[in-house]
């Protein structure tokens, strides 16, 4: 009973430890994007002021479409999707 009981322990331990790990992926305009490490993006509910005044001015804009308001702000290395005003996700563009 006791090898049983450690048997299964050593189970759940093994499937808990080799667990994978997810990444966020989010398609924008039919392109695929991820947000490796390593690339500096504004954080999630910064203000466009905010990420004005720290990445300067976007390449691109597009929007606001719909309500809430949703616009895109593209930069070289990463787009910025905002909900009215606020940052609602900022990912890395792939190659």
């Amino acid at each position: 009973m006791l090898a049983r009981t450690l048997k299964i322990a050593a189970t759940t331990l093994i499937l808990g430890v080799t667990t994978p790990v997810l990444s966020e992926t989010l398609a924008i305009d039919g392109q695929v994007t991820i947000k490796p490490s390593g690339v500096e993006t504004p954080q999630r509910g910064s203000s466009m002021d905010a990420v004005q005044a720290k990445f300067g001015e976007p390449s691109n804009k597009s929007g606001p479409v719909g309500s809430p308001a949703i616009t895109k702000w593209f930069y070289p290395h990463f787009v910025v999707v905002f909900e009215n005003d606020k940052v609602l996700h900022s990912v890395v563009v792939s190659g």
